[in-house]
């Protein structure tokens, strides 16, 4: 060892040179740096999120240099002090999420709620909730949906609308599918994503019956003057380009005893939220006394989502 600098030669061998100035160190990290956006298709990941072991893996220690690397990635990109909580799941806690379909009128409230609270690319909108418009005749029959309905005004005469996002399911066939453990189901029945960890193989929308999940083709376009500042590492932090997303309960506000952004915004107080595990919250009066049932049942996914009709 010499002046620090590990070396297999004699102290008079001359050096390796790379002709640029880099010593070794650099020269690894530019490596892996190239390596990095040859796998991923993005020219920004950086050394240190391609080395980053998965969220599930950090010490305390390594949660803090990660968090705080990226508010200050955030804080240069977009001119705001934007917060990356980690709230971890709160104990005695499973999130589930009923929807009235004789209540809903279509409005697409929520769809607009969603993408401002959870920091989704504007140009083009990526949406996480997919509302559907249904023939009264035919009843829930998805091969007649109509997601791009467009009346002059809504509820359209002979319809209803069914709104569909991430199903929260008890076995999630994206999380099986994943070939890098990219994604996973938390404690509090929340599936999440590690956006660092994601390869973008897509191989979790190719799995998902509920066409829940999206990917960013391109850089996401959010203008600083509509970036959500309040956010949480596996949910509404800003996306790189490349990446695969999805609803997550709005888990920046769950966690906090908070409702999702959807639940607040519906003017008809169509959708019912709560803990599953509490016998006394709105959710389990639903499941008990109302019609109710689950999308795409016969799947076995076993969602954390359900459909009721109220009236």
């Amino acid at each position: 060892m010499t002046d620090g600098k590990l070396t297999s030669q004699p102290d008079s061998a001359p050096q390796a040179s790379s002709g640029c100035g880099l010593d070794r160190r650099d020269f690894l990290g530019a490596g892996v740096a190239a390596v990095a956006t040859a796998l991923t298709g993005c020219g920004t990941l950086s050394k240190e999120e391609f080395l980053q072991h998965n969220f599930q893996e950090l010490s305390k220690e390594e949660v803090l240099s990660v968090i705080a690397r990226l508010e200050k990635e955030y804080k240069a990109k977009y001119g705001k002090d934007v917060k990356v909580g980690t709230t971890p799941a709160m104990p005695g806690v499973i999130f589930g999420y009923a929807l009235d379909l004789s209540r809903c009128i279509g409005c697409r409230r929520c769809v607009h709620a969603c993408v401002k609270e959870n920091n989704q690319s504007r140009s083009p909108e990526v949406q996480w909730i997919r509302v559907l418009q249904l023939d009264k005749e035919e009843g829930v029959n998805l091969q007649h949906a109509d997601q791009y309905y467009n009346p002059a005004e809504v509820p359209e005469e002979g319809h209803f609308y069914m709104p569909v996002q991430c199903q929260q399911c008890k076995k999630p066939p994206c999380v099986k599918v994943c070939p890098v453990g990219a994604t996973w189901r938390e404690k509090d029945g929340i599936t999440v994503v590690d956006y660092n960890w994601c390869i973008g193989c897509r191989y979790c929308m190719a799995a998902c019956p509920y066409g829940a999940r999206h990917f960013n083709w391109g850089e996401p376009n959010l203008p600083p003057d509509q970036v959500n500042t309040d956010t949480h590492y596996l949910g509404n932090r800003p996306r790189p380009k490349g990446v695969v997303e999805k609803c997550t309960f709005c888990v920046q506000r769950t966690r906090k005893g908070l409702y999702p952004a959807c639940v607040e915004i519906c003017p008809t107080g169509s959708r019912k939220f709560g803990n599953l595990l509490d016998k006394t919250s709105e959710i389990r009066y639903v499941l008990e006394n109302k019609r109710v049932f689950k999308l795409k049942e016969e799947l076995n996914t076993q969602p954390n989502f359900f459909y009721f009709y109220g009236v």
